[in-house]
Order: structure tokens, then C-alpha cells, then sequence
């Protein structure tokens, strides 16, 4: 029943989710992503400190703990940069031979390293639920509202690249596919080591708080308007009482 629960969460976070950004980016992009993210942030860092963070700290003494999430989010920065670096030198190459037909380079570097970043996603819901069916829920669900923004920018990055919108929604639905695969082998593998899935929640606090803090709340300060402020907290709160209201029903 377990793995069940995982092939749904993991089709729902690295699938589904694709559609629905499909979706977005085709009608109500430029009024939605930007509340999607707001949300998503105050999702992302209720599950990391009121559920992952206590779970993990249930397997493992504190200070084990606090390492493994300072190693995931020095990891996570690494990964990051190299996919950064990898990025500027396609698009490098790709200036440098302008005049040639057909999709950028950039848009398959992009592809890859949603593919890398779904099949780690796949392998914490799986570990999540492995722990807690409760647990993996409320770590789908974080996983899930922050997909959505991110396969948006996705998105609309490959239809910059030159790909059709055809090629755009299967390369996304391809690497969406990554989360599955991530999910069907952390089953496999953690199931039968125990022991390992304390350290591999560490790993998932780091990951969420990483994204949260490092690539989603820039993305909300680069709207300072007087308004958006007000929107931005009653949304990030509500992320936050979301998760909240769901312990308390798990409870």
C-alpha cells in the first residue's frame, strides 16, 4: 500500500504538475505563479521545521541533524551553481552560432536538471512515506506547491529556447517523469536500510529550505510594489496554517 501511496505522489508532483503549469503558463500566468509562490514558501518551510525537522530529529540526535541539513544545503548550492554554470556556457555557444535554426542548447540543460531535481523530490517522498504515511503527505503536498511555479519558469524558458509547444509540455513531462523513477528506487533501496531514512529526511529539510530561501523568496522581492507585501504574508501564512491544519488533522 505504501508504495501506492508513492507512484500517486510522485505522478501527482512530477506529472500532474506539469499539465497544470502547462495550463498556467497558457492563461492566467501573470496573475497566478506569482501568488503560487508566495504560498508555496510558507509550504516549503512549515513541513521543514514542523514536520521533517522533528521526524528526523526522532532518529538522530540534534546536533547529526543539524549537520546533515548544513551538508544538504551546501549540496543543493553546489548542484545549483554547476547547473548555473552549465546554463551560461550553453547560452555562450548558443550567441556564438546565432544564426542557425532550431531550439537553443539551453533548453535541454534545463530539462536535465529538472530531471535531476524531480528524481530527488521522488527519492524524499518516497522516504517521507516510508516514515509516516502522514509525513509523506504533507511532504507530497510541499513538493507539489513548489513544482507548479517551477515547471511555469520551465516553461516558458523552453518556449524561449526555440522549442514548439508540443516539444516543451512532453520535454517537461519527461523530466517530470524523474520523480517517479526517484520514488520507485528509494522504496526499493530504503525500505530494507531503515536506518538511513532520518538522514535522508535531514536531506529533505535542507532541500526545502534551500529552495524556499534561496530561489523562491528572491523571486517575491523583485515585487516591491505597496501592494504586493500585504498579499505576499496572507499568502505565505496561509501556506503555513495549511500545513498546520493538516498535523492537526493527522493528529
Amino acid at each position: 500500500m505504501t508504495l501506492v501511496f508513492i507512484l500517486l505522489a510522485t505522478f501527482s508532483g512530477g506529472i500532474l504538475s506539469v499539465f497544470a503549469a502547462a495550463t498556467l503558463s497558457l492563461t492566467v500566468l501573470a496573475n497566478l505563479a506569482h501568488r503560487l509562490v508566495a504560498l508555496s514558501v510558507g509550504i516549503l518551510l512549515a513541513v521543514a521545521f514542523l514536520d521533517l525537522l522533528p521526524e528526523a530529529a526522532a532518529g538522530l540526535d540534534v546536533q547529526t541533524v543539524g549537520g546533515g541539513v548544513i551538508a544538504g544545503i551546501l549540496l543543493f548550492f553546489m548542484l545549483e551553481k554547476t547547473a548555473l554554470w552549465r546554463h551560461d556556457h550553453a547560452h555562450e555557444v548558443h550567441a556564438g552560432h546565432a544564426h542557425e535554426p532550431g531550439p537553443s542548447p539551453t533548453g535541454m540543460m534545463i530539462v536535465l536538471g529538472s530531471a535531476m531535481h524531480n528524481f530527488v523530490d521522488g527519492v524524499l517522498i518516497s522516504a517521507a512515506f516510508l516514515e509516516d504515511i502522514h509525513l509523506g503527505l504533507a511532504t507530497a503536498i510541499a513538493v507539489i506547491a513548489h513544482e507548479i511555479p517551477h515547471e511555469i519558469g520551465d516553461f516558458i524558458v523552453l518556449l524561449a529556447a526555440g522549442h514548439s509547444r508540443r516539444q516543451t509540455l512532453w520535454l517537461n513531462v519527461l523530466a517530470g517523469s524523474a520523480s517517479v523513477l526517484g520514488g520507485i528506487l528509494g522504496w526499493i533501496f530504503l525500505r530494507n536500510i531503515s536506518g538511513a531514512i532520518p538522514y535522508v529526511m535531514s536531506l529533505a529539510v535542507a532541500s526545502f529550505i534551500y529552495i524556499a530561501v534561496a530561489d523562491l523568496i528572491p523571486e517575491l522581492q523583485e515585487h516591491r510594489r505597496p501592494h504586493d507585501f500585504p498579499a505576499q504574508l496572507a499568502l505565505l501564512l496561509a501556506g503555513i496554517g495549511m500545513v498546520l491544519l493538516g498535523m492537526h488533522l493527522a493528529n
